[in-house]
C-alpha cells in the first residue's frame, strides 16, 4: 500500500464503516501517523479521508486483505456480517466497535473464530468530536482476547482512551450499556427537575449551574454502594436509610402533583424502594432494591 513504506514504523488500520464515529476514528488515526485503508459501502463517504490520506479499497474483502488490523464500525452486528461474508478473515485480528448487546458480540466472536480470526469487541464511550481530543476523556471498553488488545494497544489508544473489560467479548459491551443505562437514569431526573422549577424566578442557567455541581457531589455515592454490592451487607455506611428515602420520595411525588408535574420518570425507582421496604428492609440503602432487579436461579 502506498503509505506503508513512509510510515512503516506504525501498522496499518483497516478501517469498514464511515458513519459519523468511524470517519472520526479514521481522521484520528491519520493524525497520529497510522496508514490506513478504509470502505464504506457508501463509496462517496470515503473521499474526505482519501483527502487526508487514506487508501480506499472498492469491497470490504479488498480493505481486509490491506492489513491484519481490521477494525468495523458499522451500524449494527447484521451489517458486520454482511459486510465481512465475502472476506478472508484468517489470520486477521478482528475488532469490532460496532454497537451491540454483549450476546451478539460473543456470538461474533465464535464466528470471527470459526473464520480464522482473533477477536476484540469495543464498547465506545464517547461521541464523534471526542475523538483525537485525549481531554474529552472518550475511552472504549474493550472485550475478548486480551493478546489482540496488547497487540495493538497503541493504535486502539491513538483515537479513545482504552479499557479491557475482561476476557468475555460481551464484557464490553456490557459496561457500556451499564454506564449508558446510568446516564439515562441520571437524564431522567434531571429532565424532571427542570420540569418542576421551570417559570420560577431563577434563570434555569443559574439552576443548571448548581444542578450539575449537586449530581458530581452526590456521584461519589457510586463507591459505597459498590462496597455494599460487594460485602452483601446493605446497611453498611448508610446515611440516609431506606425508611427514610421511602418517605422522602412520597414528598417529591407530591411536590411534583402541585406543580402540575407528572411523576413518570422517578415514579418506577421510587416504587421499587417501597416495594423493598415493604420486605423489611428499613436499615439498609436504596442499593438492596438491586436484589429485586436480578433474576436468580
Amino acid at each position: 500500500m502506498t503509505h506503508d513504506t513512509a510510515q512503516s514504523t506504525k501498522p496499518r488500520v483497516v478501517l469498514l464503516g464511515l458513519g459519523a464515529m468511524g470517519a472520526a476514528l479514521g481522521r484520528a488515526w491519520l493524525a497520529a501517523g497510522y496508514p490506513v485503508t478504509v470502505w464504506n459501502r457508501t463509496a462517496a463517504r470515503a473521499e474526505p479521508l482519501r483527502a487526508l490520506g487514506a487508501d480506499v479499497a472498492g469491497t470490504a474483502a479488498e480493505a481486509v486483505a490491506a492489513g491484519p488490523l481490521v477494525v468495523t464500525c458499522l451500524l449494527d452486528d447484521a451489517s458486520v456480517e454482511e459486510a465481512l461474508a465475502g472476506a478472508d478473515l484468517h489470520g486477521r485480528d478482528l475488532v469490532d466497535l460496532t454497537t451491540g448487546t454483549p450476546d451478539q458480540a460473543d456470538a461474533r466472536a465464535a464466528w470471527a473464530q470459526n473464520r480464522g480470526a482473533r477477536f476484540l469487541s469495543g464498547g465506545v464511550m464517547a461521541v464523534p468530536p471526542m475523538v483525537g481530543v485525549p481531554e474529552a476523556g472518550g475511552y472504549v471498553f474493550y472485550g475478548g482476547s486480551r493478546a489482540v488488545f496488547d497487540r495493538h494497544r497503541s493504535a486502539l489508544a491513538a483515537p479513545l482512551g482504552v479499557h479491557f473489560a475482561g476476557a468475555r467479548p460481551g464484557a464490553a459491551a456490557l459496561y457500556d450499556i451499564a454506564l449508558l443505562s446510568a446516564m439515562n437514569g441520571m437524564l431522567a431526573g434531571i429532565t424532571h427537575a427542570f420540569a418542576l422549577v421551570r417559570g420560577e424566578e431563577m434563570p434555569l442557567k443559574e439552576f443548571a449551574g448548581l444542578l450539575t455541581s449537586w449530581l458530581s457531589a452526590m456521584a461519589s455515592a457510586a463507591d459505597t454502594m459498590a462496597e455494599q454490592i460487594d460485602s452483601g451487607d446493605y446497611t453498611r455506611d448508610v446515611v440516609s436509610n431506606l425508611a427514610m428515602q421511602v418517605s422522602g420520595n412520597r414528598t417529591l411525588a407530591a411536590a411534583a402533583r402541585e406543580r402540575g408535574v407528572d411523576f413518570r420518570l422517578l415514579a418506577p425507582y421510587s416504587e421499587l424502594l417501597a416495594e423493598r421496604l415493604a420486605q423489611g428492609f428499613a436499615d439498609e440503602d436504596g442499593t438492596g432494591a438491586l436484589e429485586l432487579l436480578v433474576e436468580r436461579s
